[in-house]
C-alpha cells in the first residue's frame, strides 16, 4: 500500500544552512522509522533526481544537502518566493518504495511550502505513520499535515476538500491555532504535541467514509479555514 505523509505551511524564507540541516533531519529520521525499508548489505542509500535525468547517487548530509540548494537556487528562474528542495528516491528494500520531496524556504504568498514523504510498503509490513508525521511536524512546524493513500484523497475531493487547502487524513495535524478549534465530538485520539499542535489519530487503513466524514466536522468547527490570500504568514 502507498500513503503519503504531508505537512503544509504559508511562507517562511529560511537560510539554505537551515533548511540543509531540516532536510538531514528528515531523511535520518524517515531511516530511522523504517528500517525494514533498507538492505542490510546497502544500509540507507538514497538517489537524487534531477530535472536533466542524470539522477545520481546521493550521500544524504548536510554538505551534499547545502550544496544541491545552493545549486537550485542558483538555477534559471528561481526567485525567493519558489522555495527550494531536493527530490530523493530511496534505494529501497524489496517491496519497498520510499521519497522525499518538498518545497520549503519560500516566501510566496500564494503557494505553500510543503514537505512530502511517500511510503509504499509490502502487505503486513508496519508503516509508523503517525511517527512519520510528527516526525514532520517536529522538524518543519506546519500548519496542518495529513497521512492519506488514494482511496481517501478519492473520498476527501467527494466531500469537497481542495487541493493545498487545509485538510486532514487517516492521520492528520494541526497547529495551535486549528487544534484550537477541535470540536469535542471529534471521533479522533489526540496526541499533544508542545507548542507545535496536535496529532489526530482518525480512522484505520481502509475507512476512507470515516476520514471524509472527520474533515467535514473539521472544516464545520473552523479547524480548517485556509491561511490567508495572499498568504502574510506561515500558520493560521
Amino acid at each position: 500500500m502507498d500513503r503519503m505523509v504531508r505537512g503544509f505551511w504559508g511562507p517562511r524564507r529560511q537560510p539554505l544552512e537551515e533548511l540543509a540541516v531540516l532536510w538531514k533531519s528528515t531523511l535520518d529520521a524517515v531511516a530511522t522509522l523504517l528500517p525494514a525499508a533498507w538492505s542490510e548489505a546497502d544500509g540507507v542509500r538514497w538517489l537524487l533526481i534531477r530535472d536533466d535525468g542524470k539522477d545520481v547517487e546521493f550521500a544524504a548530509d548536510e554538505a551534499a544537502l547545502l550544496a544541491v540548494l545552493r545549486e537550485e537556487e542558483a538555477g534559471e528562474g528561481w526567485t525567493e518566493r519558489t522555495g527550494v528542495g531536493p527530490r530523493l528516491v530511496a534505494s529501497a528494500a524489496t517491496g519497498w518504495r520510499v521519497s522525499v520531496t518538498g518545497r520549503t524556504g519560500g516566501a510566496s504568498p500564494s503557494l505553500l511550502q510543503a514537505m512530502l514523504i511517500k511510503v509504499g510498503a509490502p502487505d503486513g509490513a508496519i508503516v509508523p505513520e503517525a511517527e512519520l508525521l510528527g516526525a514532520v511536524a517536529e522538524l518543519w512546524h506546519p500548519d496542518f499535515g495529513d497521512v492519506v493513500d488514494n482511496d481517501e484523497l478519492d473520498a476527501l475531493e467527494e466531500a469537497g476538500a481542495l487541493v493545498a487547502e487545509p485538510g486532514v487524513g487517516r492521520v492528520g495535524f494541526l497547529s495551535p491555532a486549528r487544534a484550537a478549534l477541535v470540536p469535542d465530538d471529534l471521533k479522533a485520539e489526540r496526541t499533544p504535541l508542545p507548542s507545535l499542535g496536535v496529532l489526530l489519530d482518525i480512522a484505520p487503513p481502509g475507512a476512507a467514509d470515516t476520514v471524509a466524514a472527520a474533515y467535514l466536522r473539521l472544516r464545520e468547527a473552523g479547524a480548517l479555514e485556509p491561511l490567508p490570500h495572499p498568504m502574510d504568514r506561515s500558520l493560521l
